[in-house]
């Protein structure tokens, strides 16, 4: 006797398979809307009301972001802010993209697989651990590399972090940490083109940088502006090397430096609560009107 399957039994099983998928989806999603809600909805919704009201909870408009905003020190962290971010959006942009290549193209020898856990290594520390491993660096008394900071003009730790030298070295020390993450993320994203897309490129007769700017970096666009984003958000909310910067130099380096500096300096020198949450919805404004602009000038969500 032949068995056969009705298409009815088949159908059904293919709805409860389904079905299984897309509870095991959803309790995937309602977990992470949970701590989203929890840790990023709740907060910032505090964190709005604070910005609008004193001390005894009464509505006071846009006053606590025009007090913050008169304070002495703000328009200066606002600057150093907006300094830090363009060395360090630029040299993540220009670098990460760069190395990614160059890993792409060792991708068959082994100095390309010692590359990539070479890459990864520094953003297994700890913001505040990789500050104090580059405290370390930075000092010519003790550093590794103290003839080269000798060659550079540097004899003594504060003449390296003089002022003017602080968004370089912050994009220095952020680079080292968050940047591996990004050349590995960008790396895997070279390895989705399409291999006729690169075949076809070398049989027009393409070079490695002729293949790159026109092939490859193209079909990394909307990788890059999602590095962007994220990193635009991270890096105007500059604080832990500043701080660790300003305690390890007695305050050369200022403890109102960047703007999530003073928004500590707000909340736990001052006692103005309300003040620091108006500087931090100013930054979540700055933040994410950033990421609409990225988004919406780089069709970002537009289908290939």
């Amino acid at each position: 006797m032949t068995l056969t399957h009705s298409p009815a039994g088949s159908a059904d099983r293919r709805r409860r398979g389904a079905a299984r998928q897309s509870r095991a989806g959803m309790a995937f999603v309602a977990a992470y809307v949970v701590l989203l809600v929890a840790f990023g909805v709740l907060p910032t919704a505090y964190a709005i009301y604070f910005a609008f009201t004193d001390a005894g909870g009464r509505i006071t408009g846009f006053a606590n972001f025009v007090t913050t905003a008169q304070d002495f020190r703000f328009i200066d962290a606002v600057g150093h802010v907006v300094v830090y971010l363009a060395f360090w959006l630029l040299s993540l942009v220009v670098f990460v993209v760069a190395l990614a290549l160059m890993l792409h193209r060792l991708a068959s020898a082994s100095a390309g697989k010692a590359l990539r856990f070479l890459y990864y290594i520094p953003g297994a520390l700890a913001g505040a651990a990789s500050v104090l491993v580059w405290l370390f660096m930075l000092d010519p008394t003790v550093s590794p590399v103290s003839s080269l900071l000798g060659a550079l003009g540097f004899h003594t730790f504060g003449e390296v972090i003089a002022p003017g030298n602080l968004p370089v070295l912050f994009t220095i020390i952020a680079f080292w940490t968050g940047a591996g993450g990004w050349i590995v993320v960008m790396y895997g994203a070279l390895n989705n083109i399409p291999t006729d897309v690169m075949e076809a490129a070398r049989i027009d007769g393409a070079g490695a940088w002729q293949t790159a700017r026109h092939v490859q970096i193209p079909m990394l666009r909307k990788w890059i502006v999602y590095m962007v984003i994220l990193a635009f958000a991270g890096g105007a909310q500059l604080f832990v090397e500043p701080q660790l910067l300003s305690l390890a130099s007695v305050g050369v380096a200022g403890r109102d430096y960047s703007l999530n500096q003073l928004t500590f300096d707000f909340a736990f020198q001052m006692n103005n609560i309300n003040g620091a949450a108006a500087v931090s919805v100013e930054l979540l404004v700055v933040s994410l009107s950033a990421a609409a602009l990225f988004v919406a000038r780089s069709g970002f969500f537009d289908a290939d």
